[in-house]
C-alpha cells in the first residue's frame, strides 16, 4: 500500500536520504526543508501537516546544532536548538497523531542523535534537545502502546552531511588541525571509527516505519558501531 510520508528537513543531508529511501519502495514523499515550514511555528505547522492528508509515516528531522563551553553558550542559541529539535518534534508528532490513533495505523520516527545518550563538552543545547526528543518519542509510544501507532527514534553517530561539515571547519579552526584530522578525530569518537553515511540513518528510519514494525515501540536504534549498548 502507497504511503504518505512526510519527512522534516527533507531537503538535504539525512532528510533527503530518507525522503530518496521513501520513494524508492513506492512512497508518496513529502519532503519539507525551512523554506516550506518553521517547525517552530505552532500556527504553521498545524496549518501545512493539517493540509497534506492521512499521513501515514512522520520523520522527525530537521535540527540544528551549534558548538559552545556552557559558560558561553547564549540564551538565543539554547532556545533556538531546543525549539528546533524538541519543539519542533512535539508540534509535528502532535498534529499528525490523532489522524493516526483515528485510523488505528502510523509511524513515527524521530532522528535523534547519540547525544540523546550521553553528554559531550561544548554541546549543551544540543545533547538537551535531543535527550528531550528522545523523551517525547518514550511518552508517545506510551500513550499509542496496544494501537496500531509506533513512535521510535534512531541515535546516529555523526553523518557525512552539511552539518557534521560545519563541525569539521570549527575544529580545523580552533585547533589548527587538517581538516581531513580535524574528520578523523569525530569519527574516531565512536566504535565505528568512520562518518555514518546518509543512507545508513535511512536503512534504520525505514526500518522503524515498516508496516512490519509494529512490535517495535518507545526504542532507539543506536547507529554507532556498538559504542553505547541501549
Amino acid at each position: 500500500m502507497r504511503r504518505l510520508v512526510v519527512v522534516t528537513g527533507g531537503t538535504k543531508g539525512i532528510g533527503a536520504a530518507v525522503a530518496r529511501r521513501f520513494a524508492d519502495a513506492g512512497d508518496k514523499v513529502v519532503a519539507l526543508g525551512r523554506a516550506d515550514l518553521d517547525v517552530t511555528d505552532e500556527a504553521a505547522v498545524s496549518e501545512v501537516l493539517g493540509s497534506l492528508g492521512d499521513v501515514a509515516v512522520l520523520v522527525n528531522n530537521a535540527g540544528v546544532s551549534a558548538s559552545a563551553p556552557v559558560h558561553r553558550t547564549s540564551l538565543a542559541v539554547w532556545r533556538t536548538q531546543l525549539e528546533v529539535n524538541a519543539t519542533g518534534a512535539f508540534l509535528c508528532t502532535r498534529a499528525v497523531l490523532p489522524g493516526m490513533r483515528a485510523r488505528d495505523r502510523g509511524r513515527i520516527v524521530t532522528v535523534a542523535s547519540t547525544a540523546a545518550h550521553l553528554g559531550a563538552p561544548y554541546t549543551a543545547g544540543y545533547t538537551a534537545s535531543k535527550h528531550a526528543a528522545v523523551g517525547l518519542m518514550r511518552t508517545v509510544a506510551a500513550e499509542v502502546a496496544g494501537s496500531g501507532v509506533t513512535a521510535n527514534a534512531v541515535c546516529p553517530t555523526f553523518v557525512r552531511t552539511e552539518m557534521t561539515a560545519r563541525t569539521v571547519a570549527r575544529i580545523a579552526e580552533r585547533t589548527g588541525k587538517s581538516e581531513q584530522d580535524s574528520e578523523a578525530s569525530i569519527a574516531g569518537l565512536s566504535p565505528l571509527g568512520r562518518l555514518l553515511e546518509p543512507e545508513e540513518v535511512a536503512f534504520a528510519v525505514a526500518f522503524l516505519a515498516a508496516p512490519e514494525a509494529g512490535a517495535i515501540n518507545g526504542q532507539t536504534i543506536v547507529l554507532d558501531g556498538g559504542g553505547i549498548q541501549a
